[in-house]
């Protein structure tokens, strides 16, 4: 990597993105019927992070491929998180002792899992990621200017804490049951939190120590959404789980819990 006083954003892009897509081509390539939730989990985190520094780079990308490559990266992180999904909500139900739903929902994760599998090896993942990587590096190092990874960093950062900012607001002054809201903040903690850690060495201090606080907020908001996401695929489901499976006890717990989350949530952001 080159020194803080000659670094430019558009060379320490390729220094960023490729420990990201090696991450993801790993994990992408090592899933089988019996992966663990912790490898789909990974991977789905490398895409996003993968996602949120298109997005950094977007001034200087042409905007048609970088909408292209993030679109990309959503579609996969959602295939791998799919059944990661189904792994929380038993999870959950564990937790809240709700019994009797165990093998139902093992026996729809097992379903989802197969066709993640099948999304993502059709996919080509290394070859897609890399193919990105290149057109990426291509279009930076063929640019007309040259930006300070300083600066460039300084007011990514900025646009996107203005951005948490405001989905703060929006969210404070949401119902309960525009739980939407409360998504948002979640999705732009955490392109905060990535920039951050990113462009770490090109910050200042104070800035770098907002990670703490972010990560605080990315717990809460994100146990939330662990709660709002399972009542969902719980309710999804319903019609495909045998005639002697009652949800009646764990949609009850869901929902209990759902309150207790909001409240913590919304308790992080005031």
């Amino acid at each position: 990597m080159p020194g803080k006083a000659s670094a430019t954003a558009e060379a320490r892009f390729g220094d960023l993105a490729s420990p990201l897509i090696e991450e993801a081509t790993r994990h992408a390539s090592a899933l089988d019927g019996n992966t663990d939730p912790e490898m789909l989990h990974k991977l789905r985190v490398a895409l996003r992070r993968l996602r949120t520094l298109f997005w950094a780079y977007r001034p200087l990308l042409e905007e048609e491929f970088d909408t292209r490559q993030r679109a990309l990266f959503k579609y996969l992180a959602t295939s791998a998180g799919s059944a990661r999904d189904w792994d929380i909500l038993l999870e959950l139900l564990h937790a809240l002792h709700v019994e009797g739903l165990d093998e139902s929902v093992k026996t729809h994760r097992a379903a989802v899992l197969a066709t993640s599998i099948e999304t993502i090896a059709n996919a080509d993942v290394k070859h897609v990621l890399l193919s990105g990587l290149k057109e990426a590096k291509h279009q930076l190092n063929t640019g007309r200017r040259r930006v300070p990874v300083e600066r460039f960093a300084k007011k990514r950062i900025s646009a996107a804490r203005g951005q948490l900012k405001k989905r703060i607001k929006q969210a404070l002054r949401a119902k309960e049951s525009n739980y939407a809201a409360y998504h948002e903040v979640r999705k732009a903690g955490k392109k905060v939190r990535y920039l951050i850690e990113f462009f770490e060495p090109d910050i200042a201090p104070g800035l770098r120590k907002k990670v703490k606080s972010l990560k605080r907020l990315q717990k809460r908001f994100g146990a939330l959404n662990d709660v709002v996401a399972s009542r969902g695929l719980l309710a999804d489901s319903q019609g495909a789980l045998p005639d002697d499976i009652d949800t009646k006890q764990a949609t009850r717990a869901l929902k209990t819990e759902q309150k207790h989350r909001f409240k913590a949530a919304r308790k992080a952001i005031r």
